[in-house]
């Protein structure tokens, strides 16, 4: 008998990508994998309200704005890997988080943390790629196709290793709003795969 693995999903907005989790988990899609948690770096936003209506349990961190940046990311990513530690969590799956998470979370759960980043990496990656500056960027260099990557996260910038990805058409008259909308859809399916592919892979180590 596989172990169960409780999973927490990190979010930062909409929460669509949560929602496609959270419709997975409940259909059995995730294995042996379960939500155990949401954890969300600002207030109001709308994946809270997912994770409430599903009955997750809907957790706050927001950074310190008051400390410098560099000790902003280590003060929230130890106060998350003491949340994952006091909950068993197994795998981290970031879903729109927009926080940087560094130094000790990213070694003690090296392996067990994935990121959906809206681009076919390594193109159209790294810091300040995140949102419709993506989507420009790809329609600004012509781009034949885009896509969505699902990653392990390591101590780099979407420089972990690439788990898979779901490619798109870019289309003549695409806006970074129309391409956007068509990845999210891509999002949704390869950020099941991806997790459900690391629960397969957690609960048989």
């Amino acid at each position: 008998m596989q172990n169960t693995v409780n999973i927490l999903v990190l979010v930062s907005g909409n929460g669509s990508n949560l929602q496609a989790l959270i419709n997975a988990d409940q259909r059995g899609a995730l294995g042996t994998g379960r939500i155990a948690a949401t954890l969300a770096d600002r207030a109001g936003v709308y994946a809270m309200e997912r994770a409430r209506l599903a009955n997750v349990p809907a957790l706050l961190q927001t950074p310190n704005k008051a400390l410098p940046i560099t000790q902003r990311r280590q003060d929230l990513s130890d106060r998350v890997l003491q949340l994952c530690r006091e909950r068993d969590i197994g795998l981290i799956v970031l879903a729109g988080f927009l926080s940087i998470l560094v130094d000790d979370i990213i070694h003690e759960y090296a392996g067990r943390i994935i990121n959906v980043h809206p681009s076919l990496l390594p193109k159209f990656g790294g810091v300040g790629m995140y949102g419709e500056r993506v989507h420009q960027a790809v329609l600004d260099a012509g781009e034949p196709e885009s896509g969505c990557t699902v990653h392990l996260v390591d101590a780099g910038t979407d420089t972990g290793l690439i788990l898979l990805q779901r490619r798109v058409p870019v289309l003549a008259g695409d806006t970074a709003a129309t391409l956007a909308e068509r990845i999210h859809h891509e999002e949704h399916i390869a950020i099941v795969e991806g997790t459900a592919l690391m629960v397969t892979q957690i609960a048989a180590s």
